[in-house]
Parts: structure tokens; C-alpha cells; sequence
């Protein structure tokens, strides 16, 4: 089963356009504070691909605007949230 990209335009400071693809989105529900993980498909030199973590700020009557993940504590969680999320299925991995 092939799943469709999600593409999302980013504008960048200097008013030049970068194409990325979005990976997840998710809430923590007590904070309500929104955050995306995407990629620009780029690759360190031991063959990983990076990622980019951005809060997700909603503005009435605008686009969505991308912030910065400001404390240690919303770091720890998102990094909760990414381990969690790359461990393997076991069910899946016991049905194959």
C-alpha cells in the first residue's frame, strides 16, 4: 500500500519558497499547543535522513505560521512522542 506525500510550502525569512514533506502533526492535549515534523528529504553523512521539528501557530484570518519549540520540557515530550511513534508495530511484525 503506497501512502500519498504531504507536501507543504514553507516561506522562508528571505521570501524564497522551500518545498517540504510533512511527516506528522500533533497536539498535546493539555497544552494545545500544535507541532509539525517534516523533511526536506536531506541526509547526514551516515546515510539518516533529518528531520525538523516547528510548533504550529494558528492565526484567525491566516495561514499557519511555524515557531520555535522554546523549552527543554516540550522537547522532552516531543521526543517522547517520535520514540514512541518509531517503535515497531509488534502485532504487524507478528501477522507478517
Amino acid at each position: 500500500m503506497s501512502e500519498e506525500k504531504k507536501v507543504m510550502s514553507i516561506v522562508l525569512e528571505d521570501g524564497s519558497i522551500d518545498e517540504v514533506e510533512v511527516l506528522l502533526s500533533f497536539e498535546f492535549t493539555d497544552t494545545k499547543k500544535e507541532y509539525i515534523v517534516y523533511t526536506k528529504n536531506e541526509t547526514d553523512d551516515n546515510g539518516n535522513v533529518t528531520i525538523y521539528v516547528a510548533s504550529l501557530i494558528r492565526k484567525e484570518d491566516s495561514e499557519p505560521v511555524l515557531g520555535s519549540v522554546d523549552s527543554d520540557e516540550e522537547w522532552t515530550r516531543i521526543k517522547s512522542v517520535l520514540k514512541e511513534l518509531s517503535k515497531p508495530d509488534t502485532e504487524e511484525e507478528e501477522q507478517q
